[in-house]
């Protein structure tokens, strides 16, 4: 499989699953022949048709995302004060390998910036602030801002309760190991971050 640079860290992301699952493999190869996404679409249709094209929309809007190297064994981030460092402290691990790439690379796209997203529309704000201005309070459990974990919050921090914009997330992930004991060779772990605020 001939991969570029940029694609290199996502190629020893699938390392594993393509070892252990050859149809995969199989479909990949196939998919290369079929047509982009773009092309499925009516004349006209305004779609990049390029991930590069993609990545600068992103960018544009302050959607952007940041390559951190990371210890093989999963250490440190060789960022901060140990940016500057080319094995890692806690375990001896080379930060790069033969070929002078990194040998693991977390892709961080900084919270901030998507957050404030949101509230750029009259529509989304107005629904983030759902669960506080239209929410039907009657001890039925129809909602989280209606479980004894969002009151508890709110008790212990009423400044927190006073403005309804402020955001209530929750971090659910698949897959995360803390002890770092796996099954399996590699380490991709969903992520996803959902905003307990809006609507059911």
């Amino acid at each position: 499989m001939d991969i570029g640079d940029e694609d290199e860290d996502i190629y020893d992301m699938f390392e594993g699953d393509l070892r252990d699952h050859p149809d995969m493999h199989e479909n990949l190869k196939s998919d290369v022949d079929k047509p982009l996404v773009t092309d499925m679409f009516p004349e006209g249709n305004v779609l990049p048709r390029r991930n590069y094209e993609a990545k600068q929309m992103l960018s544009s809007i302050g959607l952007t995302h940041e390559k951190i190297h990371t210890c093989k064994n999963d250490c440190i981030l060789f960022r901060g004060e140990y940016a500057h460092l080319n094995e890692c402290p806690k375990c001896n691990t080379p930060r790069y390998k033969k070929d002078n790439s990194a040998a693991k690379v977390m892709w961080y796209f900084p919270l901030i910036p998507r957050l404030l997203r949101l509230f750029s529309s009259a529509e989304d704000a107005k629904l983030l602030t759902w669960h506080s201005d239209e929410r039907i309070k009657d001890e039925m459990f129809r909602h989280p801002a209606d479980s004894p974990h969002w009151k508890t919050i709110d008790f212990k921090h009423p400044q927190f309760r006073v403005e309804s914009r402020n955001l209530r997330l929750v971090l659910s992930s698949d897959g995360m190991n803390p002890h770092v004991v796996q099954s399996t060779s590699h380490s991709t772990w969903p992520v996803v971050l959902m905003i307990y605020n809006l609507p059911p």
